[in-house]
This record gives C-alpha cells, sequence and structure tokens, in this order.
C-alpha cells in the first residue's frame, strides 16, 4: 500500500503531536517510510510545505527528505478535471477553485496510481457541505478513492517513537 499524505497531516503533526524538535523519531519514520516506497508527496503538496521558515518548511527542504518523500510523477490534467468535476462541482467560480486548492491533485494521483493506494489526510466527514467546501473523505468516497485519517495511518504502519528498535 502506497499513502499518499495530505500537506494537513504533515502541519497538525508538527504543530499539534509530534513537534519535529521534540519528536524527532517521527519525522525519521516518514523518510524511512518514504524509502521504502509506502509514503509519498505530490509535488503540489510539497511546495505547500516547503515555503516558509518555520521547522516543517526546514524539514521539508532537506535532500534526503525531499528524495524519499517526493511522489515520481505528474498530475494527470483530465483526471484532476475529473475531480473537480464529479467531487466538487463542474462550474466552480475562479474563488471556488482558490478554496479548493491542490485537494483535486491529491486525490488524482490515488485515482492514477489505481490499486493500493490510500489517501491520508486529517479533514473530517462532512456530507453536508457543497461545492468547493466539500472535504476530501467525501470527495473520495463519491469517486471511490480509498481514504484515511492521519490517525489510522499511524497505525496501520504501526509508527512507535522506539520504530527503530522494533
Amino acid at each position: 500500500m502506497i499513502y499518499l499524505l495530505d500537506a494537513n497531516v504533515l502541519i497538525d503533526a508538527n504543530r499539534d503531536y509530534y513537534p519535529i524538535k521534540r519528536i524527532p523519531e517521527f519525522w525519521e519514520w516518514l523518510v524511512h517510510q518514504g524509502k521504502e516506497g509506502r509514503v509519498k508527496i505530490p509535488l503540489e503538496v510539497y511546495e505547500e510545505i516547503k515555503v516558509g521558515t518555520d521547522d516543517l518548511a526546514v524539514w521539508a527542504k532537506v535532500k534526503e527528505v525531499k528524495e524519499a518523500l517526493l511522489l515520481e510523477m505528474e498530475a494527470d490534467p483530465a483526471v484532476v478535471s475529473r475531480v473537480v468535476d464529479v467531487g466538487y462541482a463542474p462550474d466552480l467560480t475562479d474563488d471556488e477553485v482558490k478554496t479548493v486548492g491542490r485537494d483535486p491533485f491529491l486525490i488524482g494521483y490515488v485515482i492514477a496510481i489505481e490499486k493500493d493506494c490510500c489517501l491520508v489526510t486529517t479533514e473530517e466527514s462532512k456530507p453536508s457541505k457543497q461545492r468547493s467546501n466539500r472535504k476530501i473523505p467525501d470527495v473520495c468516497t463519491d469517486l471511490g478513492v480509498l481514504s484515511c485519517h492521519s490517525y489510522q495511518f499511524f497505525r496501520e504502519l504501526d509508527f512507535r517513537t522506539g520504530w527503530k528498535t522494533k
């Protein structure tokens, strides 16, 4: 299984429960999982996290991190367009497209990989949301794309601070 990470997985992990400077084992584990081919970050997500000067951006810019985690694949414009049309709405305004952001690219990669791929996000399902306000898990469900919350991902790949000695 390949897990593609949404930017919020990394942002929330650093901010809320695995700060880079306090729990470096988590970030080393992610790089290890990337080297093993189990965890990847599409270019569009990578570009979101590498901006700035915070700890996450500094971490993302490390050559080993980028090489291990960056997905070596380009987005298929036709797939991304289908994600937008079916998952959000075929007639989004420019402002709505900005609100949706890069999520259609991330979902599109999971579709393009086709099998044994799961999108990881911290977003919660909110089926009542419409158009550009839809949440990733709901769009994934509508498109038949596998997704999970970051906590499920951590459990499935068995993250633990002593992972190197396991």
